[in-house]
């Protein structure tokens, strides 16, 4: 039998001509342990900016005042009658409450729990998580029973030339 099928097609010093032979291993362990840190702290280096400036928009967030909004004109809304409105943005549900002549209060309207939409019963002068019998007090907008723990955003809003503008959301104390 001839081994003509299993001898290599060039010297065996230099059996592959792309790859010096002798730096085959020249990482080790302790080397790719170095590389992964290094490439770790890169990664780590280069997010600090996006970071920055995520916390400077959230911490900025409650005194952004955003373009004000007309949400209703004061004759068409009745003393305790409710209105729902976008704001800030076309996708954030809000609702704003007339409580008397010259007094309304405006929160975002998602529950604070699941963020299931909350509701104004005139009736019973509350307003009402359905998902998980959620209540919320309509003159603060905090939490009064159910699982919310945390009270509503509330909007700020001004009256001005007969109308009612939403201006700004407020920054949640905690």
């Amino acid at each position: 039998m001839s081994n003509k099928n299993n001898k290599i097609p060039f010297s065996e010093d230099n059996y592959t001509h792309n790859i010096n032979r002798l730096n085959e291993r020249k990482l080790d362990r302790r080397g790719f342990m170095k590389t992964l840190a290094g490439a770790a702290g890169v990664f780590a280096i280069s997010s600090i900016p996006w970071g920055a400036v995520a916390a400077k928009e959230l911490m900025g967030l409650g005194e952004k005042e955003y373009p004000h909004k007309k949400i209703a004109d004061v004759d068409e809304l009745p003393i305790g009658d409710a209105v729902e409105f976008k704001f800030p943005g076309a996708h954030d549900d809000a609702i704003l409450i007339r409580l008397s002549e010259n007094k309304y209060v405006a929160y975002q309207n998602a529950c604070t729990h699941l963020r299931c939409p909350v509701y104004w019963v005139k009736d019973q002068g509350e307003m009402i998580c359905p998902c998980h019998h959620g209540k919320f007090d309509v003159e603060t907008g905090s939490p009064t029973a159910g699982p919310p723990r945390r009270p509503l955003p509330e909007i700020e809003i001004k009256v001005k030339d007969s109308a009612i503008y939403a201006v700004k959301v407020k920054r949640y104390e905690a």
